[in-house]
């Protein structure tokens, strides 16, 4: 089995861009997994034969589609599993493939030479408390007995990390996952200096995402903003909000929070971005009970909003700021 991870090379504020590249992959397989906000996992299993090229002939191909009919092009790592592809597109330099051979002996020739940080799953705080005790490569991992590593990290991490160390990969491709994100960018035409037309820009974005949201009948626990200068400079903040929602007014005021906390003054902003994160379904939400009459009343409307936009498009009902 051989599966390609991939990482496109999108500015910040074009992260909307995502599902139209994961076309690119579907061209070569049907088993994609997005990684949002700007990756994808694909599995070639059948692939190779089918096209008669080996996993580089093909990442090349997919490489030069991407560069070809998007303008975008992408890192990829390649390995018989998911955790071998992650790890080599960590290495992968932007622009180019990196390939783990499919031979064992190969395989834990690479992952000895691989810090303890680059095993998925493994964050900072557990990669310190290794590299503590000397574990902090792959191999002294392997090396470790089973309950050293359960001792240090608990029992379930301690048994995935000997795993993983040892070449077990039990990570799967899961084709059509849903997506753990939502992105939305307004580009402006020009270098944009007027904070006004900044929060419009916010506005939209929101609205836009809200929208989104409660047609997927998702909800979301984080807003990340992303703005971009003319310098090509980026950035980037991000809120957890009190409450899962897909209220555009909620995401509205996060928005605006987090712009205003920059404390911008005359920069010259070229695009902004943001991104819901962390979607849960709606029916599994808890939220705080409310007995304001502006805030019910607010949620009915932007419901009959919605069934109106589904009928009549997108721009039948919107904030007055934006119709102006």
């Amino acid at each position: 089995m051989t599966i390609l991870c991939v990482r496109f090379q999108l500015p910040p504020t074009r992260e909307a861009a995502l599902p139209r590249l994961l076309g690119v992959l579907e061209e070569f397989t049907p088993v994609v997994e997005a990684l949002p906000p700007d990756g994808a996992l694909a599995d070639l299993r059948g692939a190779e034969r089918y096209f008669g090229r080996d996993v580089g002939e093909l990442a090349s191909l997919i490489r030069v589609r991407a560069l070809a009919w998007h303008g975008v092009d992408c890192a990829i790592g390649a390995g018989p599993g998911p955790m071998f592809a992650r790890m080599a597109l960590r290495q992968a330099a932007p622009g180019t493939t990196l390939v783990v051979p499919g031979r064992l002996p190969d395989l834990m020739e690479f992952l000895e030479e691989q810090p303890v940080r680059a095993l998925p799953g493994v964050g900072a705080a557990t990669a310190r408390t290794l590299c503590e005790y000397g574990l902090d490569s792959a191999g002294k991992v392997a090396a470790a007995p089973l309950s050293t590593l359960q001792r240090l990290t608990g029992a379930r991490m301690g048994r995935d990390l000997h795993e993983m160390a040892r070449g077990i990969d039990r990570s799967r491709v899961v084709p059509n996952a849903v997506s753990r994100s939502l992105a939305t960018e307004h580009p402006f035409s020009r270098d944009e200096l007027d904070p006004s037309r900044h929060r419009r820009a916010l506005l939209s974005a929101a609205e836009e995402l809200g929208a989104r949201l409660r047609a997927l009948e998702k909800v979301c626990r984080t807003l990340t903003l992303t703005v971009r200068y003319a310098d090509r400079s980026t950035t980037t903040r991000s809120r957890t909000l009190p409450e899962p929602t897909a209220h555009s007014s909620a995401l509205t005021d996060a928005a605006y929070r987090m712009y205003e906390a920059l404390g911008l003054q005359r920069a010259r902003v070229r695009g902004l971005a943001l991104r819901a994160e962390g979607l849960d379904p709606a029916e599994q939400a808890s939220y705080q009970l409310t007995f304001d009459p502006v805030d019910e009343k607010a949620r009915r409307i932007e419901e009959v909003a919605d069934r109106v936009r589904a009928k009549f498009g997108p721009r039948a009902v919107m904030p007055g700021t934006l119709a102006a």
